[in-house]
């Protein structure tokens, strides 16, 4: 069974997060969205409420595809945290040349650590690459309209935790 594990903090899961886990679905058995718990960054969502949210929006993409998708917590290094849960791939959403260059460290340090695991970058759909949780959530606050970045699910809670209902 082929397994490829999607890292990131999806506070909240945005559209962009959503294409590369379509994208993602197709080429493997078993998708395994990696919820990072990242403290320094002050999630707005608690852990909880973002794997929710990534369940909630990919039940029917699991169902579409044949593809089992599961969200997983994790708090130890991303390399560890792939051979946890069984992945030989790990896949890496790409908005812009910026994005490039961190991953690009990033594979490398991977690759030091297990060679074994390969990582696979997905480049972001044109009408996605501007899309950034931290910016969505940014939006959000200053009472802007998100609808075209997120779903409505995940809309309706960003706008329920920022008391703009």
């Amino acid at each position: 069974m082929r397994t490829a594990l999607y890292p990131g903090t999806f506070d909240p899961i945005t559209l962009g997060h959503v294409d590369i886990i379509r994208r993602a679905s197709v080429l493997v058995d078993r998708l395994v969205i990696g919820v990072a718990i990242n403290r320094d960054k002050g999630p707005l969502f608690t852990l909880e409420e973002r794997v929710a949210m990534i369940e909630g929006e990919c039940a029917k993409l699991s169902e579409e595809t044949g593809t089992e998708i599961v969200a997983h917590p994790f708090e130890n290094l991303l390399i560890d945290c792939a051979k946890e849960v069984g992945a030989q791939i790990i896949v890496r959403g790409l908005r812009a040349v910026t994005d490039f260059e961190y991953e690009y460290q990033m594979v490398g340090m991977n690759r030091a650590l297990d060679s074994s695991i390969e990582t696979v970058f997905l480049m972001a759909d044109l009408k996605h690459q501007a899309i950034a949780s931290k910016l969505v959530k940014e939006i959000a606050r200053l009472d802007g309209d998100v609808s075209q970045f997120v779903t409505p699910t995940v809309n309706a809670a960003l706008l329920e935790r920022l008391g703009k209902t």
